[in-house]
């Protein structure tokens, strides 16, 4: 009899729910599973089903404080955030409006009411399968965001997951429906879905790090050179992903067969010496797999499959992925033999929904056997509880400004459904345009976005290496490459953040002010971690001021640029503007960056021996910086350790606390090198430095350009650092002012200078706007071009606008 392994078997207890909370008659069966989630089911034969299904894996949950009002013919049920009503035995269908519905729930202190076939017209929307076919609209799916407080999750048709770990077809007609009233504890809603359908699981370190593809013939030879360029260049990389042409294939025609298991030979001769190549650089590989063409004799594991799957010798063997026995021989013909070459994970290419759902399943909990590798694949989203699964490959998506326009909001709306690791070709990935401004913004969102991945069609003339492009463009896109690397500690811990409170990485900004979801100009805003704030940039400059211009809102509070440290007041709209190496991010009063410092090996993504802390001013904080071994399932143990960095601030007194508080010792270096970064800061008058209370004197502090940096060498990771910092207006208050961001246009245009100077006294002057505008329109006789005169008078709107 065919047999997953252990690792793949159900507890069937956890699907079982306290008979305290069940409510069931003949034909129907009501569970309520916390005072915000109930289960609906209605099965006409009176059978219902108490096993696991590709979405649900849990419904042990704590007995809910409930109310229960009931008769022969009516059941009511309350929680303190719902009324239900059924009227027993009634089928659920029934009318499609509430007052006469035979099923609906009234959300407390609310005048909502959700009834079965209720249409959901407030939810905003959860993801897609892909969106490499992305034109004006794509298709996505529902989410669990909505302004109504409720959404609804049908689990009638899925898959279901037998004990011994295996998938079979659902051919049970019933209905079988969860229904997550939490009205606007969106939050909790998160909680109860994923403790339902499984919680998000770690990423492994390296995947934060800056992946490579190129749709194109790769040899062993061909990938030391170019790895040798990255590192020459100073291009961090961490993924290798080789698409297709790694296997085996018709030598008379290599666009045939993409199905392949095994390695080329005449491009790898020596695959386990490549893995091993490729790691001692601290690369990973990922592989290929598109099983659509079924397993033919050009793989290694064809003979041992035909003899256990009683196939012909001489016959193509079809993919069967809901097959018992098609599935085990397969990862033990094809996939064990691949990992025991040292591969990493694998990039599941299916087209197929059905194959990639449940691919992305077994793929993954395959890894349990390997308690020293973390579970990662690269697939499209299955739709199913698919946060259980990533990374999330969105598709071949087309080169060009809508399809980066579309990115931060299709981002955003699959946080609605519990997603956060898609992955989007950087600089897109077939036809269109090759732009370098379009290239460059594409990098600068691929910095804070989950997953940095370049990828590009076969082509001579897509470019997607930075040092093909100009001097300037290639520097810029260097520096971010780099600041992305740096983020890797921030966005690791964000990482377990997620995997352990539920909190999407990116959170949209309409989570907090659903009104802006209808305002274009502030729709794609989102938030990056706990952190930070990011408006993208998504369309192209105005070629006359040489400038991307933004309208930013910015949440209550006080914010600063994350790059330049000037300061916003929160609440407000505003216009601002981006040089091409500038991009709109920013970071709260008091928030604290833990950053890597690039080594000798700028690959390395591990737990760094050397590491600048970000700090802003303005308000106290403390920020728990999480690490463990990275690619291991060790930190499930305990294996792990959190260090609290603690920011005690008043106006003229710093205090910063780094120590560890939870978690064990020997995880990362036992000393480290600090480089605190002290935002917009003078140097203070006092500077106090103990580790353990014992006084430290041999420090550096200095200033670099608007920050007060001190840098502490070999400090003991187990001990207390403490740095406090006095001093009288020490802290640059560096607010932004839009006349300084006029100026510095001004100053770039090519104008003669004398004609500057009349411009930016009518630009300054504390004349009425309608006179700024007469007075720049007449300078058309002084020989300024009508099109800088349109400009200044877009900029005086633009200032009006503050």
């Amino acid at each position: 009899m065919a047999s997953l392994g252990e690792h793949f078997k159900i507890n069937p207890d956890n699907l079982i729910s306290d008979n305290k909370s069940i409510f069931k008659g003949i034909n129907y069966r009501i569970t309520i599973l916390s005072e915000r989630l109930v289960r609906f089911e209605y099965s006409l034969n009176g059978n219902f089903y108490d096993g696991a299904t590709e979405i649900v894996h849990n419904r042990n949950f704590p007995t809910p404080k409930i109310k229960v009002e009931q008769d022969e013919k009516y059941l009511v049920i309350s929680t303190k955030y719902f009324i239900l009503q059924y009227a027993k035995e009634k089928p659920f269908k029934g009318p499609s409006f509430a007052p006469d519905s035979n099923l609906k729930v009234k959300l407390v202190n609310t005048d909502k009411i959700w009834y079965f076939n209720h249409p959901e017209a407030r939810n905003f929307k959860g993801s897609a399968f892909s969106i490499e076919d992305f034109g004006s609209e794509t298709n996505l799916s529902k989410g669990l965001y909505s302004t109504d407080g409720f959404a609804s999750l049908d689990d009638s048709h899925s898959l279901l997951i037998n004990a011994d770990g295996f998938m079979e077809p659902n051919t049970n007609k019933r209905v079988d429906l969860y229904l997550f009233a939490y009205r606007r504890d969106f939050g909790l809603c998160l909680k109860d879905y994923f403790t339902l359908t499984g919680f998000p699981p770690m990423l492994p370190r390296y995947a934060l790090g800056i992946w490579w593809n190129r749709d194109q013939i790769y040899s062993f030879e061909d990938l030391k050179k170019l790895i040798s360029i990255f590192h020459k260049n100073e291009i961090p990389l961490s993924v290798l992903l080789l698409s297709e042409f790694w296997h085996n294939k018709d030598k008379s025609n290599y666009n045939l067969y993409k199905t392949g298991y095994t390695f080329n030979k005449e491009l790898f001769p020596n695959p386990r010496e490549f893995t091993d190549y490729m790691h001692s650089r601290g690369i990973y590989i990922g592989l290929n797999l598109d099983g659509s063409e079924g397993i033919t004799a050009m793989d290694d594991g064809y003979a041992q499959m035909c003899q256990e799957l009683n196939n012909p010798s001489d016959k193509l063997i079809p993919f069967k992925v809901l097959d018992k026995d098609f599935i085990v021989s397969y990862f033990n013909n094809l996939i064990n033999p691949l990992y025991a070459l040292g591969v990493d994970f694998f990039w599941l290419d299916s087209k197929d929904e059905i194959t990639t759902r449940a691919l992305n399943y077994y793929h993954f909990n395959d890894y349990k056997k390997f308690p020293e590798k973390r579970g990662i694949i690269f697939s499209r989203n299955g739709g199913k509880s698919a946060h259980k699964y990533p990374i999330h490959y969105s598709g071949e998506t087309k080169v060009g400004w809508d399809t980066l326009k579309y990115l931060p909001y299709f981002n955003s709306t699959a946080s609605n459904i519990g997603l956060s690791w898609w992955s989007h070709d950087v600089g897109g990935f077939k036809s269109g345009i090759e732009d370098s401004e379009l290239y460059l913004r594409y990098v600068e969102f691929a910095t804070y976005s989950p997953i940095f991945r370049f990828s590009a069609k076969r082509g001579l003339y897509y470019k997607r290496e930075p040092w093909l492009w100009d001097m300037k463009t290639y520097t810029i896109v260097k520096d971010y490459c780099k600041l992305r690397h740096k983020l890797i500690p921030y966005i690791y811990t964000e990482n377990y953040k997620h995997y352990k409170t539920c909190l999407p990485l990116v959170q949209p900004l309409y989570y907090y002010y659903p009104e802006l979801f209808d305002e274009p100009n502030y729709r794609n805003e989102y938030y990056f971690g706990s952190e930070l704030l990011v408006a993208p940039i998504t369309k192209p400059k105005d070629d006359v001021m040489n400038r991307s211009v933004e309208r930013i809102f910015l949440p209550k509070g006080i914010w600063y640029d994350f790059k330049t440290g000037k300061k916003f007041i929160g609440n407000k709209r505003y216009v601002s503007f981006f040089k091409e190496e500038d991009y709109p991010v920013f970071a709260k009063a008091g928030t604290i960056i833990p950053l890597s410092k690039l080594g000798e090996n700028i690959n390395n993504t591990m737990a760094p021996s050397e590491m600048e802390i970000d700090v802003f001013p303005g308000s106290s904080n403390v920020y728990r910086l999480y690490e463990d071994d990275g690619i291991s399932s060790k930190y499930e143990d305990g294996y792990f350790i959190i260090t609290a960095i603690d920011f005690n601030y008043s106006k003229d007194n710093y205090n910063l606390s780094i120590q560890p508080v939870e978690g064990k010792t020997g995880i990362i270096p036992n000393n480290r090198n600090y480089y605190i970064r002290f935002r917009n800061t003078r140097m203070p008058d006092n500077i106090y430095v103990t580790i353990n209370k014992e006084v430290v004197k041999d420090y550096k502090a200095y200033i670099d350009e608007n920050d007060f940096l001190i840098e502490i060498k070999n400090v003991d990771t187990k001990k207390q650092l403490i740095i406090n910092c006095r001093g009288t207006n020490f802290e640059i208050d560096a607010a932004r002012i839009i006349n300084e961001d006029i100026n510095e246009i001004i100053s770039d245009l090519k104008i003669e200078t004398l004609l500057k100077e009349r411009i930016a006294a009518i630009m300054f002057s504390d004349k009425p706007i309608n006179k700024k505008r007469i007075a720049i329109r007449k300078l058309k006789n002084a020989g300024l071009n009508p099109i800088f005169i349109k400009m200044f008078i877009k900029l005086l709107e633009y200032a009006e606008e503050i």
